[in-house]
């Protein structure tokens, strides 16, 4: 079996698990996602746990095995605490602010960046350099994440950009005069 995939889901006092045709719902104190199963796979809530089952030993299942109980874990602490990435923008002028559910980004480009902000995300902006990205989407929180990144990543000269918190980046040296 999948290493992974073998392991039981605890679930939380707080949170609700169903099965049904293949979705996945989960219900907790922050919110509801849900989830399309493969058919191939089967889930069930045994007590306060909930298991994953393959029908073979096929690479094919071994794979969607170990994914299907990685998600439902992801899925089991959003509801229950929610998932948050930090980014750190560097550089002289650069910002950020939220305006109602548009984020405005200056970057040094000639003209501001406005970036809607996605339902179930939430952003908030400390010190006009820091970004806290939230929500209990762990795929969704990322994927936002990355694309604010995107929008101007770090350099590896002087370092500018847009950065993860927990980020380093790998400083190359400048050019040397004669």
């Amino acid at each position: 079996m999948s290493r992974i995939g073998r392991l039981p889901i605890p679930i939380p006092e707080k949170v609700k698990v169903e099965v049904s045709d293949g979705q996945v719902l989960v219900e907790g104190p922050k919110g509801r996602l849900s989830l399309r199963v493969h058919p191939g796979i089967t889930v069930e809530v045994a007590g306060s746990q909930v298991i994953c089952r393959r029908p073979s030993d096929l690479k094919y299942y071994k794979a969607l095995h170990g994914l299907t109980r990685s998600l439902l874990a992801n899925m089991i602490e959003g509801v229950t605490n929610g998932f948050q990435k930090k980014l750190e923008l560097v550089g002289l002028g650069y910002r950020a602010a939220v305006q109602g559910q548009v984020l405005t980004l200056v970057l040094g480009y000639s003209h501001p960046i406005s970036y809607p902000i996605p339902e179930g995300i939430k952003i908030e902006v400390e010190n006009q350099t820091l970004l806290t990205v939230s929500g209990i989407d762990k795929q969704k929180v990322g994927g936002v994440a990355a694309k604010i990144r995107a929008f101007r990543p770090p350099e590896p000269y002087k370092g500018k950009g847009v950065k993860y918190l927990e980020e380093r980046i790998r400083r190359k040296a400048g050019k040397t005069g004669a």
